[in-house]
């Protein structure tokens, strides 16, 4: 290509006008960077002109990329019995830091494949904090508003970073936590149907389905089929009913375990108590082979002792996980228990300062 620019014809014009540019040894210098440049005249175009943006169908395969394929840790020395190993899914080592933003992918993708959520309308959800950061991660990087009904005690962690990803938040009663950001969520939905989507992750068939085309999978490769008992806490739900079901498929042998607050008046945010909450309508209730509870009290002591000997910090809600299923890997003579990690401790600073006060 140089040498048919170096033979390219010049008009008379411009040799008389830029003369002294074309007399060695300036002429090179003057042909790459000198004011009468080749590449500006002749591919000027081709610079200047940006690349088309990809269709929004090729931008969701982009971000699906970034989601899930998580690591699956084995613990080790928080947790020690012969003849059982203890697994954990490291959820937020994916794209929005969080198990979440499974369920927050599955569901805007298959809004956007339905026609239901362009960029000229806003979705529109209720949530204590990781799904919210899930949609906001996901409609930041394909152009979609997002206006979150959030309980005003969520985490100032929470409330900092959906404002750094350009959510609009609706703050709502602390009492009522996420039941009540439902309430305000549905409310705003009927009173401006045009303006919202709804996504209702409590109520959206693809919260579960996202575990079960995902996490249920990478849990059963990961331990190469091994894995005998799943240990998971419910909140939404999405990832006991969908990873359950996966697993299930897979091996009808392995046992499913829910894992719920023991107290109505529990502080493992994302955690719902069942008997007194509104109950998510994707869970069904006699899905789980067996229940344990599990108090605030011993998720914090789970999270220091994990801290201090497997060198991680986790959320309340992984350390409740864990305690969970330390306490149902106690049980059992045999074994290969998985738990999931939902984030990590960065969201809780409140939480690990009291913990870890000095």
């Amino acid at each position: 290509m140089l040498l048919l620019l170096l033979w390219t014809p010049l008009s008379v014009d411009d040799y008389h006008i830029h003369k002294n540019e074309y007399e060695a040894p300036h002429f090179l210098w003057a042909f790459f960077f000198g004011k009468y440049n080749f590449f500006s005249k002749y591919f000027n175009c081709m610079i200047a002109s940006p690349l088309p943006s990809p269709s929004l169908a090729v931008q969701l395969e982009e971000v699906g990329q970034l989601i899930g394929h998580t690591p699956l840790m084995p613990i080790r020395r928080a947790f020690h019995k012969p003849g059982v190993a203890l697994y954990a899914k490291l959820e937020w080592r994916q794209l929005g830091h969080s198990v979440k933003s499974r369920p927050a992918f599955f569901i805007i993708k298959d809004a956007i494949e339905k026609g239901l959520l362009t960029p000229e309308k806003r979705l529109l959800d209720a949530s204590s904090g990781n799904t919210a950061i899930g949609y906001a991660t996901v409609c930041a990087r394909l152009g979609i508003p997002l206006t979150i009904c959030i309980p005003e005690n969520a985490s100032p962690e929470r409330k900092q970073i959906l404002t750094a990803l350009g959510a609009e938040l609706i703050y709502t009663s602390p009492m009522e936590k996420t039941d009540g950001a439902q309430i305000v969520a549905r409310q705003m939905v009927l009173d401006h149907p045009d303006r919202y989507f709804y996504a209702d992750q409590y109520n959206n068939e693809n919260n579960w389905k996202a575990h079960y085309q995902t996490t249920g999978l990478e849990v059963f490769e990961q331990t190469a089929g091994r894995v005998t008992h799943l240990a998971v806490g419910v909140g939404t739900t999405g990832t006991l009913m969908g990873t359950g079901r996966r697993l299930r498929e897979l091996n009808p042998e392995i046992e499913i375990v829910s894992l719920h607050p023991d107290s109505a008046l529990h502080g493992l945010e994302g955690w719902k108590d069942m008997e007194t909450a509104r109950v998510p309508g994707i869970y069904d209730a006699g899905f789980a082979d067996q229940q344990l509870h599990v108090s605030t009290e011993e998720s914090y002591e789970w999270l220091q002792k994990f801290a201090r000997e497997e060198g991680v910090l986790i959320s309340p809600s992984a350390a409740a996980n864990l305690a969970g299923a330390v306490k149902l890997a106690e049980t059992l003579d045999h074994g290969v228990v998985v738990t999931v990690f939902p984030d990590d401790a960065s969201k809780y600073m409140e939480v690990i300062q009291f913990l870890f006060s000095v």
